[in-house]
């Protein structure tokens, strides 16, 4: 009987299985979001809502002591003092209201290589926004330049660009109209010579 068996065995060791919980809740404090499968994610979650718990209680009772406590307990799991400042800086914060539920998983696919069934684990509050980059930097998304659909759009952005063209130099005029010339002469030359080519069918 499996009673009182929690947790899946992902099919390895212990330890490496433990490092590896902890790599990938580094990466998830670190990023605010990864990719796994969904066995893995699924394992990972309570991993990480306890690690968040440990921040927000240390933050909470600051001036006890804790916070310094608190670190100690979550430097066991995750070894990076960036990664964990992060949390105690702006992670713990910004869940601070919130009684645990702290992060988000996505089925957003299979893998191709063995069909692997994928998920995305983010933190709830740092969802994913392609343009926001471009917000940052206060110029339009990618999506907003794009060109119009109809043909009256088209034809209108068209003359827009021909428009704000300015206009060719009289020089560059003449060159061209040179050009224009000689090649319609060629042209006419290779005409002439066609209809009078010699040769055996």
């Amino acid at each position: 009987m499996r009673h009182r068996v929690a947790h899946r065995k992902l099919g390895r060791l212990t330890e490496h299985r433990i490092a590896m919980l902890r790599r990938q809740a580094e990466a998830l404090l670190r990023h605010e979001r990864i990719e796994t499968t969904v066995p893995k994610a699924k394992e990972l979650r309570p991993f990480v809502e306890r690690i968040i718990t440990i921040a927000k209680r240390g933050i909470a009772g600051g001036a006890n002591g804790r916070t310094l406590q608190a670190r100690r307990l979550v430097l066991r799991n995750i070894p990076d003092r960036d990664v964990v400042s992060k949390l105690f800086d702006t992670i713990a914060p910004r869940f601070a209201s919130r009684p645990g539920g702290y992060t988000r998983l996505l089925r957003i696919g299979f893998r191709r290589g063995d069909s692997a069934e994928v998920a995305q684990v983010e933190l709830v509050g740092s969802e994913y926004d392609p343009n926001a980059e471009a917000k940052k930097a206060g110029e339009k998304p990618k999506g907003a330049a794009a060109r119009p659909k109809s043909v009256g759009g088209r034809l209108r952005a068209a003359a827009e660009r021909l428009r704000s063209k300015p206009a060719p130099a009289p020089e560059e005029a003449e060159s061209r109209e040179r050009k224009t010339r000689a090649g319609g002469r060629k042209g006419a030359d290779a005409a002439k010579r066609a209809p009078g080519k010699k040769g055996g069918s």
